[in-house]
């Protein structure tokens, strides 16, 4: 039976890379643009707390067109959420973890760039990975252990002297915002275990690859960067634009699908039986 994926045209998989690139860019850069505002700022949580509510209407509101009557609707209700107890204390823990998550990001873009932020915040993908290695017995190849450790050091360069922001006028701490950034990428890694985040990404993860995932990721921090130049008067360094590069890269490379080597170990196995 064929996959999601190839069930899906091109151009289908290109208008979700598009979006997905657009949301990644646009949350940041309005996030951080709202943040720097010398009005008065408003409370992170109320924000937090008003994107998941919007979550929960539209996942009802999809809920109940997939089931086509009330009677049906109410009875997924009552048997997967009400008669479910220990399966809804379960999603309560990644739910918990992406609060935090949430509110460190709020914290964050009030005191980095959204360029800086953009970049350090990929971080999360060596985090996720340790994660399924210790806590899941996984395995990486030579080639995302590689990209892992140069994403690490792209974020090293960017963090090494960081770029400024000329046009913004709020007092910052960059040393907060990164212990922020930390706090998310740690909640971000451990929560990806547990479920997908959002309801746009469930459908980038069901009809596309990670190939155009980690495309996205990279062309985010791109557009992420171009836009605080112009708003916020980035300079951007040296050390800057090869630490970015560098984790564009390793993010492509964490990405590509790794080689099937099961039929070559079963021909190899078969060649030593017959002596060949």
């Amino acid at each position: 039976m064929a996959s999601p994926r190839e069930n899906v045209n091109l151009l289908f998989k290109l208008y979700c890379l598009v979006v997905m690139t657009l949301v990644a860019a646009a949350y940041t850069i309005a996030l951080r643009y709202t943040r720097t505002s010398d009005k008065e700022l408003y409370f992170s949580t109320t924000a937090v707390c008003i994107t998941e509510v919007i979550k929960l209407m539209l996942s009802v509101g999809i809920l109940a067109k997939e089931t086509g009557s009330l009677s049906r609707f109410k009875t997924c209700l009552r048997e997967n959420v009400l008669g479910s107890p220990k399966e809804l204390m379960k999603l309560s823990v990644p739910s918990l973890v992406y609060a935090v998550q949430n509110n460190m990001a709020f914290l964050a873009l009030s005191n980095l760039d959204a360029a800086v932020y953009q970049v350090t915040y990929q971080l999360k993908i060596p985090c996720t990975a340790l994660c399924t290695v210790l806590m899941l017995n996984r395995t990486l190849s030579k080639l995302q252990w590689v990209s892992v450790f140069m994403l690490c050091g792209g974020v090293t360069l960017v963090q090494w002297k960081p770029a400024q922001a000329t046009k913004v006028v709020v007092e910052q701490d960059p040393l907060l915002g990164f212990g922020a950034i930390a706090i998310a990428v740690l909640c971000s890694g451990f929560a990806v275990l547990a479920s997908v985040g959002g309801l746009y990404t469930s459908v980038v993860v069901k009809y596309t690859d990670n190939i155009m995932k980690g495309f996205s990721a990279a062309a985010a921090i791109v557009l992420s960067t171009i836009a605080s130049v112009m708003l916020f008067g980035l300079q951007i360094t040296l050390t800057f634009a090869l630490g970015a590069l560098l984790v564009c890269v390793s993010i492509y490379l964490y990405g590509l699908p790794r080689q099937d080597t099961t039929s070559i170990q079963e021909t190899t196995s078969k060649e030593r039986v017959l002596g060949v």
